[in-house]
């Protein structure tokens, strides 16, 4: 079974559009680093915490060293979001909204990390699945897990057929 009926959400199309416009076609081409020189984002790995920072034209993305590669690419992930989708210091900005950025952060970081151009030639009914969206994308296997729940829960939304009378 690959993905009867699955309706992508805006966000997976507008990832996938990206990805296609700049040839993102296979995991193997969602490197960090390309990814990044395509956004004009320097990233660098540094014994700290991650972050995203813009100061006039310059833009990075600081990965924790410390941390294993594969936690380093969902830091990149969910950093990408805020500098692709996200404004202000948010340090300052209300708690509200602050928790939105996060969780759309957090989607945008499943979708990224596995986008679904890509994780449609899987066969979901694989039992191996989440280990080999894990070894293919270099993502860790919780967020694998959270992807494909996401998508056995997303509903069906049924196609508007238009019959001519």
């Amino acid at each position: 079974m690959k993905f009867p009926c699955y309706t992508t959400t805006t966000l997976e199309d507008l990832i996938t559009k990206w990805y296609k416009t700049h040839n993102f076609t296979e995991p193997t081409d969602l490197s960090v680093h390309n990814i990044g020189i395509e956004n004009q984002i320097f990233v660098d790995c540094r014994p700290t915490q991650a972050s995203y920072m813009k100061v006039g034209e310059f833009q990075e993305i600081v990965l924790d060293s410390r941390l294993p590669q594969i936690k380093q690419r969902v830091q990149f992930f969910h950093e990408l979001c805020h500098a692709l989708r996200h404004a202000g210091r948010q340090l300052i900005m209300p708690k509200d909204f602050y928790e939105l950025q996060e969780r759309d952060a957090r989607h945008f970081t499943l979708y990224a990390s596995l986008p679904y151009h890509m994780i449609k030639e899987y066969t979901l009914s694989d039992p191996e699945i989440i280990d080999l969206w894990s070894q293919d994308f270099n993502i860790p296997l919780d967020i694998c897990q959270e992807r494909l729940e996401k998508i056995k829960r997303r509903p069906i939304v049924p196609v508007k057929r238009h019959f001519i009378t």
